[in-house]
């Protein structure tokens, strides 16, 4: 065991409490990461508040990054000294798995949220002995420390700021990935991206890399929406004062976008992002909301070809999309760098607060 200190949550949309707790030494296949920089993702929130019910007390943080201290008798992908960025887990034996689409594993849901190893263990402890869920994302990187598992880590080339990479392992890769591997629009293609965050941003960046020439940022957020033309938006619309499924039709000549990307969560907005829509269009839904959300669609819009999908991850290879996107940020042409802000571990609750506000994109806590 090692003695670390970590951000713990101990009730429904409680405080993150800074405290010191015990954490297992890497077990066969496991990955000891010291951590350089976690990025807070909506999702640790929507957990924190109990929307999925990850038992608690519980260690969050799933966008962690960082240097590898040990690994475990059986690893051969990354060696002490390498630096990592931490993603989400999976299976890797099911036929999802082996067709490299990860984040349809049957037991994601169980591997990412129950807060315990496979075997129903928990890598962490409190400093006297009390059981806290670990294993978060199969990292809880909130943290000095983070025990993950080779099939989760992602070796990084060493020439980049490995304490703002974290990020990239679940919402910047989340967002990137549902343009460049999911929808996967053409040249000359029409995209509307509703919900201007770091998700919705990421994909923005992606429209641009893959070349498409009419990218539509929507959001409330007039700021948001500034920063989105300056990342490679074409048209901004402030989603508060206009209806944005009229003025994307006013945009296209009446027919509506070839793809859609909806990253709120919210019913209304989905609606919008399948309505905005041409024939034969389709919307990738990736926002996150409490389970049981229901949505409700017009048929005989779907029923002219129109299609609808979710969308887990960004359809990624971690290992393969993860270092794509870093070499694209080294030639400037995937600016993410510039949604961060950091804090350091300390400050937790002030990131929380100030991403929850929209003050912030994406922070980055530094232990």
């Amino acid at each position: 065991m090692r003695a670390i200190r970590a951000a713990v949550v101990r009730e429904k949309s409680g405080p993150f409490e800074l405290e010191e707790i015990q954490l297992d030494a890497p077990r066969e296949h496991e990955v000891l990461v010291e951590i350089r920089g976690t990025g807070i993702c909506h999702t640790d929130v929507v957990v924190r508040d109990q929307y999925f019910p990850t038992p608690l007390p519980a260690v969050l943080g799933h966008e962690g990054a960082g240097v590898v201290v040990e690994v475990g008798s059986a690893v051969t992908k990354v060696a002490p000294g390498d630096h990592v960025v931490l993603s989400y887990a999976s299976c890797g034996v099911c036929a999802n798995c082996q067709k490299g689409l990860y984040g349809y594993c049957p037991d994601l849901y169980a591997r990412n949220f129950s807060g315990a190893r496979p075997d129903g263990s928990s890598p962490c402890c409190s400093a006297h002995g009390q059981p806290l869920s670990g294993y978060f994302f199969a990292q809880s990187s909130f943290g000095e420390f983070a025990l993950a598992t080779e099939r989760n880590v992602v070796k990084v080339r060493r020439d980049v700021p490995i304490e703002i990479m974290g990020p990239l392992g679940c919402g910047i890769q989340t967002g990137a990935g549902a343009v460049m591997n999911a929808l996967k629009p053409g040249a000359g293609s029409s995209i509307a991206v509703f919900g201007a965050g770091s998700v919705g941003l990421a994909a923005i960046m992606a429209a641009r890399v893959v070349g498409c020439t009419t990218i539509v940022a929507v959001d409330l957020n007039a700021g948001r929406l500034a920063l989105a033309r300056e990342l490679g938006a074409t048209h901004t619309i402030e989603a508060g004062a206009n209806d944005p499924v009229e003025q994307i039709k006013a945009l296209t000549a009446g027919e509506g976008v070839q793809y859609s990307l909806e990253c709120t969560g919210v019913p209304k907005v989905v609606r919008q992002a399948v309505d905005s829509l041409r024939l034969t269009g389709t919307c990738g839904v990736i926002g996150v909301a409490p389970l049981g959300t229901e949505v409700v669609l017009d048929l005989n819009s779907i029923l002219f070809g129109r299609n609808v999908r979710g969308i887990i991850e960004g359809d990624s290879i971690p290992d393969i999309f993860i270092p794509q996107l870093i070499d694209l940020w080294k030639q400037g042409r995937f600016p993410f760098d510039r949604l961060v802000k950091k804090y350091p571990l300390s400050q937790i609750n002030e990131a929380v607060h100030a991403s929850e506000r929209g003050e912030v994109l994406k922070a980055i806590v530094i232990p």
